[in-house]
């Protein structure tokens, strides 16, 4: 799968749409990206279209897709399934989290919205992997999301393409921002489109965008131990990157 470098400041061709399927606003708890930097972010990298897909809510994406923040908003919904995560979009109303994967799923198509499957293979988060195959095979996902930014292995980001080609199914790009940095890190670019049948059609005709961005850090580093009479985090049991992976997305 071909995957181009995201160019700041350029824009989609006349008749194309960017759209980044997959990120989170302040709403979402782990999150610090307000609505007006999200705004703000979205026309800084060109984005046309944005999938808010908080965490079990979808206030926020309501909210934004009644304000004019200058990108089209798409309320989705990341949804926590005892088995692993799953997006609603185009979601009508919130799902609640811990029901049944195949009730979600259900819910999802119930509100005329698409089942869109994010970050497949990641082990280090709530990920639907071994489901997967068996959830294509049934046609329980319209959308596998083939490059999420977050994913530093691209080699699971190819899996999900592999996968997505596999059972025909259209893949899709998330930035998985919970930052404004994060924001565009990833997205396609496809024909404009209407709803939820229009975006799975322009889906055909993708080109995927994407790189690796991590999120952004949240706290400043502690100074050395002795220096301001505090604990000393950097030791032996508490590294630096053992403290930063407290909160895990």
């Amino acid at each position: 799968m071909p995957v181009d470098q995201p160019v700041p400041g350029s824009r989609a061709p006349a008749g194309r749409v960017r759209v980044d399927c997959h990120l989170h606003t302040a709403a979402s708890g782990d999150s610090v990206l307000t609505l007006e930097q999200l705004a703000e972010r979205a026309r800084q990298a060109a984005l046309d279209v944005v999938c808010v897909t908080d965490h079990n809510v979808t206030s926020a994406a309501v909210a934004a897709a009644e304000r004019d923040l200058g990108v089209r908003i798409i309320v989705g919904e990341e949804i926590r399934t005892p088995n692993g995560d799953v997006i609603g979009l185009f979601l009508t109303e919130r799902i609640p989290y811990v029901l049944p994967l195949g009730e979600v799923v259900g819910r999802i198509r119930a509100q005329g919205g698409l089942v869109y499957v994010p970050h497949p293979f990641d082990p280090v988060r709530s990920s639907l992997g071994r489901l997967l195959p068996g959830m294509c095979a049934d046609g329980a996902a319209d959308i596998i999301e083939v490059f999420n930014a977050k994913v530093a292995d691209q080699a699971l980001n190819q899996r999900a393409a592999v996968l997505a080609e596999r059972y025909s199914l259209p893949g899709g790009a998330g930035s998985d921002a919970h930052d404004a940095p994060g924001v565009g890190a990833s997205y396609v670019e496809v024909p404009d489109f209407d709803g939820p049948a229009g975006f799975l059609a322009a889906l055909a005709d993708a080109r995927v965008a994407g790189e690796f961005r991590d999120h952004a850090p949240r706290y400043p580093r502690r100074p050395p131990a002795g220096t301001d009479g505090r604990r000393d985090l950097t030791g032996p049991g508490h590294s630096p990157s053992r403290v930063a992976r407290r909160s895990r997305w």
